[in-house]
């Protein structure tokens, strides 16, 4: 049995493929230092539900028999792990190398671009394909609530069929590596590097596409794209191939017409709309039929921290759990809970020091142009800053700068502690919380303590 381990097996990009590998037949080893640190007990329970071996990243674990040793971009060559496949001389590669060779084995492959949305229309193409008896595998970065019940992760369907769906990811340039059948591009804005690089990235993706390319009409970048097979889809323009207009937002969800008929979603905001209809041009591609397509989606409940609704107390305080880490991402999240008449109280943890430094400005000014004189924005330091090293980086120069746009109250915390205690001074009844960020674990933990206390 060939031996493979991935470093930094909890994230979720790595334990998808982890799982995949594992029911192919492998022997999975994986490390992960918030396992170490006594983190992501649920993310552990499940993988060794699945078989998988987990070993401390210490290093001791990596063994001369190890075929390949997988590595998340977020690694770098001081991690023990790396420096002891190094010493045995064990292949060491990209957990995009791994996903590309896997989605490469399908006939049909389907990939999803975008900086916003593509975890959410990954799953919704996966789940079409699936309800309608098409085996697919998908291989996604977010939990999908309609699997949570089965065994380990629900972030993958693995099945041995004709389809093949993944979400490609642009942040580290790895979006370039995929040659889909059908690929698609929800849009394309600042997030992780430059704008020219992005682009860049982008059209690498669309040249590389041997069918259809699925664009977003109403982001110009995207529908600038050039492709011979462009397929279009829209909340805006009549013209497009797919159009959905007369949205109409509801209390546990969102709806819309689509050639004459009503579709409802149980998803909030209208831009899941538009998300929707990416995945219904994606699937017609796959000879899927649209009306079926969109009556699918109406089963669809969600990604977990897509807001996800934690719950309602019974002073009617609902607690939102949301991944946005990226300026549209934020906005688009907190306008679709301004479409409901309620004071909103939202904490945002910035993921890392580059992103705090690269999008903070714009973070400021999304967050100070939706939010309202009676909302509240909070933020904790940024997620694993290193004050030695990033000694010009701090959440609260995006607080000031917040303030500096006319976002009246606007506060910066140095520990989540206080903001604990801050919110359960502040919150009023009828509010809605937001715990916001990604790449974090502890935050949906911290959000269902913080509902329990309320």
């Amino acid at each position: 049995m060939t031996k493979i381990c991935f470093c930094g097996i909890s994230g979720n990009g790595m334990s998808p493929l982890a799982q995949i590998m594992s029911l192919k037949g492998y022997e999975v080893y994986g490390s992960d230092r918030s396992f170490d640190a006594g983190k992501d007990t649920k993310n552990q329970k499940a993988l060794l539900d699945m078989g998988i071996h987990l070993i401390p990243q210490n290093g001791h674990g990596i063994t001369a028999d190890m075929e390949t040793v997988y590595i998340s971009a977020a690694l770098d060559e001081n991690n023990p792990d790396i420096k002891a496949a190094t010493a045995l001389n064990i292949p060491i590669k990209q957990r995009s190398d791994l996903l590309a060779t896997l989605f490469h084995e399908y006939p049909f492959g389907i990939a999803v671009g975008g900086t916003s949305g593509k975890t959410t229309t990954t799953a919704m193409i996966g789940y079409i394909l699936d309800m309608l008896e098409q085996k697919p595998c998908l291989i996604n970065g977010g939990m999908l609530r309609n699997y949570e019940l089965l065994k380990g992760l629900p972030n993958f369907i693995y099945n041995e069929g004709k389809y093949c769906i993944i979400e490609a990811d642009e942040s580290d340039g790895s979006i370039c590596k995929y040659k889909p059948q059908v690929s698609l591009v929800n849009n394309i804005s600042h997030d992780h590097t430059s704008m020219e690089n992005l682009i860049k990235y982008f059209q690498t993706f669309a040249d590389n596409t041997k069918g259809t390319l699925v664009v977003n009409d109403d982001c110009e970048l995207s529908r600038n794209l050039k492709h011979t097979s462009k397929v279009t889809f829209s909340v805006k323009n009549p013209d497009a191939n797919f159009f959905a207009d007369n949205i109409k937002c509801l209390p546990d969800g969102v709806e819309y017409e689509f050639r004459g008929q009503r579709f409802k979603l149980q998803l909030f905001g209208a831009f899941n709309v538009s998300n929707a209809l990416a995945a219904i041009a994606v699937c017609h591609e796959a000879g899927i039929n649209p009306f079926t397509a969109a009556k699918t989606l109406e089963g669809f409940s969600g990604i977990k921290r897509r807001l996800e609704i934690v719950g309602t107390n019974k002073h009617g305080i609902t607690l939102i759990d949301d991944f946005a880490h990226n300026p549209s991402k934020i906005a688009s999240s907190l306008a679709a809970l301004k479409e409901y008449p309620r004071r909103l109280i939202v904490m945002y943890q910035s993921h890392s020091p580059f992103s705090a430094f690269n999008t903070g400005r714009e973070v400021a000014a999304e967050v100070a142009h939706v939010l309202d004189d009676n909302d509240i924005f909070i933020m904790p330091e940024v997620y694993m800053l290193d004050k030695q090293k990033d000694k010009d980086i701090t959440a609260a120069n995006i607080i000031n700068e917040a303030k500096k746009d006319g976002l009246k109250n606007a506060y910066f915390f140095e520990n989540r502690e206080n903001i604990r205690n801050f919110i359960l001074q502040n919150a009023k009844d009828g509010d809605c919380i937001v715990i916001m960020g990604a790449r974090d674990n502890s935050l949906p933990d911290f959000s269902r303590e913080l509902l329990a206390e309320l």
